[in-house]
């Protein structure tokens, strides 16, 4: 979601991450709607009321697009109070644009792992972390109050998004909800491409994916251009090529994607040095200035149906299918990484 660019709004400091379980949609949710509505309310009418698609077509291409999600949505519509704004914003069809950082790599070996940073505004972050069982049991970081910035379900498969590094915008959904159906309808990697290969995405983003088996892909997903799925393990704000060098320089996407590619190809690298590079520079970012600050490193174990959130400093938060603790973990984000 895009907000302020106040370098004051953007400031690091404490925060509390929410670890909220709620199986169906509830009481739970519609108290993390009532948090969060107001602002996504001013971010959804930025560009004016009538920049937004109408209630029918959303929900139309909702409906062609993500049927399983439908009886869901229909329940979150309810408990945000029925309204037409909410509604529209709940399809999450041609939202506004929105920017974001992110770092993400897969880790191969007998005991795979997605390891992800978040880069973003920590004034304009959800700070909650869902385990929920809408279509299937999904543990992941919301966004826009029912789409996943990143996750895991039972089955295995773990799915991160970073932004593809373009201007273009189109005809589509937004990103965090694709990643919401493809972890509720999805087993694996393969049943993900499918699904990707038919849902248009209203800006450019990479999506990092990798199940239970080790099968990993990065998916090239655009509004102009069909899905380019390649064997990568690393993405990070950019695609094939640099098309857009002022944010490029910015993000250092190159550096970031450059360095982490250099210590995949290290034979002498570890599991665990490497989980640790995502808590130092170049990848810890800590530019919350321009809303590119690190948030949280995440790690997903497909083979446990685990995922671990860390910080510098040593604050770790686990988190399991098998063992899942509601309650708040403080976070201070500070200007330099430990």
């Amino acid at each position: 979601m895009s907000g302020p660019t106040s370098s004051t709004l953007h400031a690091p400091g404490a925060y509390r991450l929410a670890s909220i379980a709620e199986d169906a949609p509830g009481p739970k949710w519609r108290a993390l709607f009532n948090a969060h509505w107001p602002q996504y309310q001013t971010w959804f009418l930025s560009e004016g009321e009538l920049a937004r698609p109408g209630y029918m077509t959303s929900v139309r291409h909702l409906r062609q697009a993500m049927p399983e999600l439908m009886p869901v949505y229909e329940q979150l519509v309810e408990l945000a109070g029925g309204g037409d704004l909410a509604a529209r914003f709940l399809s999450f069809y041609r939202p506004p644009p929105y920017l974001l950082g992110c770092s993400q790599a897969v880790w191969r070996g007998p005991h795979p792992l997605l390891v992800r940073n978040y880069d973003y505004s920590p004034i304009l972050f959800e700070w909650a972390l869902l385990k929920t069982c809408w279509l299937r049991p999904v543990i992941a970081i919301s966004d826009c109050l029912w789409g996943v910035l990143d996750g895991i379900n039972d089955a295995g498969l773990a799915i991160s998004l970073a932004f593809g590094g373009r201007k273009t915008t189109g005809d589509g959904f937004g990103v965090p909800l694709i990643v919401r159906y493809l972890l509720e309808v999805c087993d694996d990697v393969r049943q993900a491409c499918l699904v990707l290969r038919r849902i248009q995405v209203h800006m450019a983003y990479n999506l990092t994916l990798l199940d239970r088996s080790g099968v990993f892909v990065t998916a090239y997903l655009a509004p102009d251009r069909k899905p380019r799925f390649v064997r990568s393990p690393v993405s990070t704000n950019h695609q094939d090529r640099v098309e857009w060098p002022a944010y490029a320089r910015m993000s250092a996407s190159i550096e970031r994607r450059t360095f982490l590619e250099d210590r995949l190809a290290d034979r002498h690298e570890t599991a665990t040095r490497f989980v640790n590079r995502f808590l130092q520079p170049p990848i810890h970012r800590v530019r919350y200035d321009r809303a590119f600050g690190t948030l949280y490193t995440a790690i997903y174990h497909p083979t446990e149906g685990r995922v671990e959130y860390r910080w510098p400093g040593g604050l770790r938060l686990q988190q399991s299918f098998a063992s899942f603790h509601e309650g708040q973990t403080p976070v201070h984000l500070t200007q330099s990484a430990a």
